[in-house]
């Protein structure tokens, strides 16, 4: 009997490709190969995207083309949450879930190519770290699923959910596994990485028989000395990451921030129920630079925002110029 093949397609944002590792993960566990081309494959898992217009479309066009090569598709990912969108398109597909449904992609694969009735997992051996679409010298690290905002431009929760923070343990052992695998740099993502065990109000775990408590201070404390980079996404600028800054000044964590600020008048910034949307993020900036001169900053913003005045406009540009951030990108 062959071994059934299963071809993947990932989609979108690293918190997608991070999904996109454990279900494949868990296909080689379960003695599954992963097929190079559509022809080869027995079914094909599209993992999508659906936080803009284009990553929509191209989540469509990517589901029209593995059913025009191979006919058997499981979609899922974030535009999963919108199965009517999808089937209206590709009414075929075999099955459509939503973004982290690891064990509904999986059921669906066991109903339409059933796992090797004879796998031995110690001939086919799946690394500690499981699979990874990184560079070998990187890789992500999913502190959370989720988020608890409701910023009036995010499509994020109504596909995600709210913030669930995974058990700080849990964290510190998958980097530290990723570590004895060679990887030199950590990459923390999540959808508010500064929130980190809001959900479970900061929850005492363990890690290496020492009491960790599921907080952002408190993981990237406990990360630091694991003696790789750690880099940290998706940070926004609460009084609590002031702590955070103080382990990079002391060589603990990167000096590195990326924080999505999207706007500086503080009208559109309510306009868009940003959560830090009344902090004073200059004064905040400087004293972090005063903490750690060496701090990197990137950011995004958002520009044509519904209501943005030229004044708004002016006002960001002024932010800007007074912020000296060093990276920054632009959606419209």
């Amino acid at each position: 009997m062959k071994t059934p093949k299963v071809g993947f397609v990932s989609l979108g944002c690293p918190k997608a490709l991070v999904d996109s590792e454990r279900i494949l993960t868990q296909l080689k566990t379960e003695g599954y190969q992963v097929a190079s081309d559509y022809e080869g494959a027995d079914l094909v898992v599209v993992n999508t995207c659906g936080f803009i217009e284009s990553a929509v479309q191209e989540s469509l066009d990517a589901i029209g083309e593995a059913m025009s090569e191979n006919g058997r598709v499981i979609v899922t990912g974030c535009l999963g949450k919108d199965e009517a969108k999808i089937r209206q398109m590709h009414p075929n597909v075999l099955k459509v879930t939503g973004a982290a449904a690891y064990s509904d992609v999986m059921d669906a694969v066991h109903q339409y190519v059933p796992a090797p009735a004879k796998h031995n997992p110690f001939i086919d051996l799946v690394p500690e770290q499981g699979v990874r679409l990184t560079p070998k010298h990187y890789a992500y690290l999913k502190i959370s699923e989720g988020c608890n905002h409701r910023c009036t431009f995010c499509i994020i929760p109504s596909m995600r959910g709210d913030l669930v923070s995974r058990p700080v343990g849990s964290v510190l052992d998958e980097a530290a596994a990723l570590k004895r695998a060679g990887v030199k740099e950590v990459l923390v993502i999540s959808q508010d990485t500064s929130a980190y065990g809001v959900d479970t109000k900061y929850k005492l775990d363990f890690w290496n028989g020492q009491p960790v408590k599921t907080k952002f201070y408190d993981m990237c404390e406990a990360l630091g000395q694991l003696g790789i980079w750690v880099r940290l996404h998706y940070v926004y600028p609460y009084p609590h990451v002031d702590a955070v800054i103080d382990l990079m000044a002391q060589g603990k964590i990167l000096p590195y921030l990326d924080i999505p600020f999207q706007h500086a008048s503080p009208r559109i910034l309510k306009l868009m129920k940003r959560p830090a949307h009344s902090e004073n993020t200059l004064e905040r900036l400087k004293l972090w630079r005063e903490k750690c001169p060496e701090l990197v900053i990137r950011s995004t913003f958002v520009v044509g925002f519904p209501g943005e005045t030229e004044a708004d406009f002016q006002m960001l540009l002024d932010w800007l110029k007074e912020a000296k951030l060093d990276r920054v990108g632009c959606f419209t």
